[in-house]
């Protein structure tokens, strides 16, 4: 079964403690019920660099990749179905999900 990646993009950071710890429930409770379909719960992203062959900047873009999941599905639509379910959304965020290609 193919791994595809679920890729957060920008989101409201919460405006409390208490309003951070309920986003994190909400969380644990989602990859929860994902059981075995889970390769990686979740990797957060922090100060991102962009690199290219003449420069290299510091990535302020409020849509920056903010970290990313791994899932196992059956199909790009089914993995899709997966992120339509993730909390991530409920939060002003933007989910991209692109199936990993296994190089060998």
């Amino acid at each position: 079964m193919p791994n595809f990646m679920i890729a957060y993009h920008g989101g409201d950071e919460p405006g409390s403690k208490k309003e951070g710890a309920a986003q994190l429930e909400k969380w644990k409770a989602w990859v929860k019920g994902l059981g075995d379909r889970v390769v990686n719960p979740g990797t957060p992203l922090t100060n991102s660099t962009l690199v290219t062959s003449t420069q290299v900047a510091q990535d302020d873009d409020p849509n920056a990749m903010k970290g990313f999941a791994v899932v196992e599905a059956d199909s790009i639509e089914a993995a899709v179905e997966i992120a339509q379910s993730d909390p991530f959304l409920a939060n002003g965020g933007i989910i991209c999900v692109s199936e990993m290609m296994e190089m060998k």
